[in-house]
């Protein structure tokens, strides 16, 4: 379980216990310079850091027939990923994420806002761009404390880097888009239509909004169980 811009291993809690619970082997990796290793926060960090971050996992647990799920920015890393162990991932499972294509960057399907944050860290020469607060993704009350307490900076060069694909991606034998409805970011909406036509892909949509693990743990489980 991949998670996204700011969050880390830590927002998978609430699945990863449900589905510990049911007997499966669950990773949920924080990926460089986030969550409890924002230490290692670097300009150097890029978006085949945290590819690698996720790609290692899996070789040195010695993975296979994996459900690799990618919430929101971690899209990006599955795809990334995909292209190195595609040959381990049973299932790929795209969470209310980015689906990019070849030569793509994270900063080129950004809203205005975030785009703006990382061109402006960019100018300053800072390694980083601020977390801002999870009630944009909807959010409230307790749910929106606990994730504002561990939200982090996320790096900027995961953004300037173009991803390259070359197609392992779609010939992963089960894919996956869930949609969160509540959120309706321009992209992931997108994404979701554009593959309505496509057989190869099983679609879901959920009534929530961003932080799906976060606010319908037991539905995102279900899912998950589904596609697998």
């Amino acid at each position: 379980l991949v998670h996204g811009t700011s969050h880390g291993g830590w927002c998978w809690v609430r699945v990863a216990e449900r589905l510990r619970t049911l007997g499966h082997r669950v990773f949920t990796p924080t990926l460089t310079g986030l969550g409890e290793r924002l230490h290692l926060m670097s300009v150097d960090i890029n978006l085949d850091t945290h590819i690698s971050d996720v790609v290692n996992v899996i070789k040195w647990e010695g993975l296979h027939d994996v459900v690799l799920c990618g919430h929101s920015y971690g899209g990006w890393v599955i795809s990334g990923a995909a292209e190195q162990i595609g040959d381990r991932i049973g299932s790929i499972v795209y969470l209310d994420a980015f689906l990019p294509i070849d030569g793509q960057r994270g900063i080129d399907t950004q809203s205005p806002d975030s785009r703006e944050d990382v061109l402006a860290a960019s100018r300053a020469g800072a390694a980083s761009r601020p977390a801002g607060s999870a009630s944009r993704y909807g959010l409230n009350g307790a749910d929106l404390a606990w994730v504002d307490s561990l939200l982090t900076p996320q790096p900027i060069g995961v953004s300037l880097q173009p991803i390259r694909l070359t197609g392992v991606r779609d010939r992963i034998p089960k894919k996956a888009y869930i949609l969160a409805t509540g959120y309706s970011n321009p992209p992931f909406v997108a994404a979701h239509a554009a593959l309505k036509n496509d057989p190869s892909w099983h679609l879901f949509d959920l009534p929530c909004h961003h932080d799906v693990m976060v606010e319908m743990p037991d539905e995102l489980t279900n899912i998950l169980l589904e596609v697998a």
